[in-house]
């Protein structure tokens, strides 16, 4: 497993970085009010979802592009425990594009888990 375990890395690693987008894009789209970055990993965590590996700083640049990219859009409140917090929620155009890239994912998976079967049997 030692020899396998530098390659499983840089796959997780690429397969992560794909995917963060859609996957926040999604739990913005779940949630009926905007939520603020330890709130989307928290749902994450819920989820069981290994995607940002504990690693909630990771989520912020994402977040702001894809503010930056007209899918998300944001504002900052006060908070009384702390620093202003930055709130997101999905767009309307967020919503159009979360459901293509859902469908080139289903998509994708299934080309994918198809070859994989072939190998495997």
């Amino acid at each position: 497993m030692a020899e396998t375990e530098p390659h499983q890395k840089k796959f997780q690693k690429e397969l992560s970085a794909g995917t963060v987008s859609p996957v926040l894009l999604a739990v913005l789209g779940q949630s009926s009010e905007p939520l603020y970055g330890y709130q989307i990993a928290k749902r994450l965590e819920q989820t069981g979802d290994p995607l940002l590996g504990g690693k909630q700083s990771a989520l912020y640049p994402v977040l702001r592009n894809l503010s930056a990219a007209g899918l998300a859009e944001s504002h900052v409140e006060p908070s009384i425990s702390g620093p202003p917090r930055r709130y997101y929620r999905i767009t309307p155009l967020g919503e159009q594009v979360l459901a293509e890239w859902a469908a080139t994912w289903r998509s994708t998976r299934q080309s994918v888990d198809s070859v994989l079967e072939g190998h495997l049997q």
